[in-house]
């Protein structure tokens, strides 16, 4: 975590000038690594389950309104879920044990503003939706015990540094804090499961 934080730094202090101007739209893509869980709640229980390691890869646009702030959009293949869950076969009746992988199409819509002397570091905030693609527990299909969307809050933070005229590398932090229930179907309408995720991810940028 330290070499990365330094890397980081070291990236942000070393740019040449990336900073946007009015009017200016920037589009590319990224991939990352992802930690994530879930919060359960309610029935006299507050706790979390253990954190599962999966990726996203998305693609990415943001239009400038100046040189300090723009609107940024992404779309992400996310996988999300938790580790040491379960799942019944309902064709063999066998019960199996292994990660839960819950998978997303994931729209975050955030302000983005950008900070520094030149302009390359960024912090962005706002919302995502998301659309459940799978679930799954060691092949065994599991769907049908969330509900088919997601919404919560979206940030993160990041730093660019210019490859050439028009395009940039970026390093970023980002978290996802689900606000809505993600349990459907049969579950225990009392309980509730909320996503939580976060993702160190690198990409590269295109000014249009």
């Amino acid at each position: 975590m330290k070499k990365l934080l330094l890397l980081v730094t070291g990236l942000g202090l070393f740019t040449a000038t990336v900073a946007q101007e009015k009017g200016d739209f920037e589009v590319g893509g990224n991939i990352g690594v992802n930690f994530s869980n879930i919060v359960v709640s309610g029935n006299n229980i507050d706790d979390q389950a253990d954190s599962k390691t999966g990726f996203n890869i998305g693609a990415t646009g943001e239009y400038y309104f100046s040189d300090r702030w723009g609107l940024k959009a992404k779309l992400i293949y996310d996988q999300k879920g938790w580790a040491d869950s379960f799942a019944q076969n309902q064709e063999t009746g066998n019960v199996v044990r292994g990660d839960m992988k819950v998978d997303y199409l994931t729209i975050p819509v955030m302000a983005n503003w950008h900070f520094g002397k030149q302009r390359n570091w960024y912090l962005n905030f706002g919302f995502y939706g998301a659309f459940l693609l799978k679930a799954e527990v060691e092949g065994v299909d599991t769907s049908e015990g969330f509900n088919n969307s997601d919404f919560g809050l979206a940030l993160g933070i990041g730093v660019k540094f210019p490859v050439s005229d028009n395009a940039k590398l970026f390093i970023e932090y980002d978290g996802q804090s689900g606000f809505s229930n993600i349990a459907g179907g049969e579950s225990d309408s009392s309980i509730t499961l909320r996503n939580g995720r976060s993702a160190f991810n690198i990409g590269v940028l295109f000014d249009l």
